[in-house]
């Protein structure tokens, strides 16, 4: 049996990870079609499910063989891509009001910015425990709007959604909290 690589190097592009995180960005558009054109069905809510779970796969691959910097950028464009666009989906499909999505769309692109900004200039403005409790949060908002069961039942989705809101507003003002310190302590000038 042959070892595994146990480490690439932080630029390296093709890895384990990296070809989960991709898969996922390229399946997330196909997704998002289905979602929107095709009513609830148990079928659909495993396509998210397998999908969702892709994020926690590539984490894990990740951690086993080394972070890499092509990677801490893919991996949460994937996220974004594949929750926000699974939502707008939802809304299309008059699952979810518009109000509640445009905020997580409007709050993720904000911090995107802010992170990626920061990024350039050599800082890292790291995923906070509450953005990853949020992010969580928001795959179950979908998959409780996929479940055909709880058709009659919208409010539980609904509730999900809003309970993602207010997470994803605390966790960025969070991010805007702690890169404030993180450049104040490193004395870098905006």
């Amino acid at each position: 049996m042959t070892a595994v690589a146990s480490s690439f190097g932080p630029s390296a592009l093709v890895t384990p990870a990296n070809a989960v995180t991709v898969g996922r960005l390229l399946l997330a558009p196909p997704l998002w079609v289905v979602i929107a054109a095709s009513e609830r069905s148990y079928a659909v809510l495993l396509l998210w499910c397998v999908l969702a779970a892709t994020d926690g796969l590539d984490g894990f691959l990740a951690r086993r063989h080394g972070t890499t910097r092509s990677g801490a950028f893919l991996d949460p464009l994937a996220d974004k891509a594949l929750v926000i666009g699974a939502m707008w989906a939802i809304v299309a499909s008059d699952g979810f009001w518009w109000l509640p999505v445009a905020l997580i769309t409007l709050r993720e692109a904000a911090i995107s910015a802010f992170r990626s900004y920061w990024g350039r200039r050599g800082l890292a403005v790291p995923a906070t425990f509450l953005a990853k409790v949020k992010t969580v949060v928001q795959s179950l908002a979908v998959a409780l709007a996929l479940v055909p069961a709880l058709e009659d039942h919208a409010w539980l989705p609904a509730a999900a959604l809003w309970v993602a809101v207010v997470l994803t507003l605390v966790s960025g003002a969070q991010y805007l909290v702690a890169g404030s310190r993180v450049t104040t302590a490193a004395g870098v000038r905006r």
